[in-house]
């Protein structure tokens, strides 16, 4: 069984998306959708930066939604592969989760593109810049992630965002607590603490603000039918109800990025087969939480042609 997954926030860079959409009408059709949902040159923004620009929430998320949409897109029409046939799951990193619902159909790509435009504005308008921040913990499990949070948070909020690999894991909420928990690491047995350059403290109890306004965004964009099923980052379980969709995306916000699990319950529903569309990120997290599964990332037109005669 095979599951395609798409990469979250802080895989950009400018230049994303170029050598793709001078190789193939289909990525350009794809950049040229998106612009015109969001009435901005964001394929621009993709292409020359500054990266600066291309780094705000709100261009970084539908940036790279669009970049992995495209390399679906060429897949599918210049491949020939339809992923409702060639993929038994989606799931998505964050952002990434909208992708996977655009890719199984719930989403038109004009409707994702908008909704992670607000969710980005709505990310960065939820916490005043300076007042939140997020950390990497490297050589840490969750076990010694979630003891350091409770130790860092005196007060503040000290929660864990991301749990990624049985290494890696991200803790989010007020700078003053994150900072805390990066001069302790050595108190709990973890390698390093590291500050992330982020705008704001994501999936952490002060995104709640950022979370109302998805609801009421989705409510209005209610996903549709999946052609594959999700495996949803707040659960690290399968759903394909669009309503159940919903009610996960608006959680996800202030929720835990649960990507360890959901690997793990994926290979548990028999995938043995990764494809990572758009990125190079999840590829590494998926080696080391899960054995005896194939990962491939595509990115470029060369690893589309690869993807499309294996499959």
């Amino acid at each position: 069984m095979r599951a395609f997954v798409f990469p979250g926030q802080g895989s950009q860079k400018v230049g994303m998306g170029v050598d793709l959409a001078e190789a193939s009408a289909v990525a350009r059709e794809v950049f040229e959708e998106v612009d015109d949902a969001l009435g901005q040159k964001l394929s621009a923004i993709m292409r020359e930066g500054p990266d600066d620009v291309l780094t705000l929430t709100e261009n970084a998320q539908p940036a790279i939604m669009a970049n992995a949409i495209a390399v679906l897109r060429v897949l599918e029409k210049e491949g020939g592969v339809a992923l409702a046939d060639k993929c038994d799951f989606v799931a998505g990193h964050s952002l990434g989760e909208y992708t996977a619902l655009c890719a199984a159909g719930a989403f038109s790509l004009a409707d994702t593109a908008r909704l992670l435009k607000l969710r980005g504005q709505a990310m960065q308008a939820a916490v005043p810049v300076g007042v939140g921040a997020m950390c990497a913990l490297l050589g840490a499990d969750i076990d010694k992630a979630q003891k350091l949070a409770d130790a860092a948070a005196e007060g503040d909020v000290c929660t864990v965002a991301n749990d990624n690999d049985p290494g890696q894991v991200v803790l989010s909420g007020h700078k003053a607590a994150i900072e805390r928990a990066v001069a302790m690491v050595k108190e709990f047995e973890i390698k390093r603490g590291v500050l992330l350059p982020v705008s704001a403290p994501f999936h952490c109890p002060l995104m709640q603000g950022a979370a109302d306004a998805m609801a009421e965004a989705l409510g209005k964009t209610p996903p549709g039918p999946l052609r594959v099923p999700l495996f949803a980052n707040v659960t690290a379980s399968m759903v394909s109800d669009p309503a159940e969709v919903s009610r996960l995306l608006v959680e996800q916000v202030c929720g835990r990025v649960r990507w360890r699990e959901s690997v793990i319950a994926m290979q548990a529903a028999g995938v043995d087969s990764f494809v990572e569309l758009g990125g190079k990120v999840l590829g590494p997290m998926i080696g080391r939480s899960v054995a005896d599964v194939s990962v491939v990332s595509v990115v470029g037109m060369a690893d589309i042609e690869a993807l499309a005669k294996e499959l």
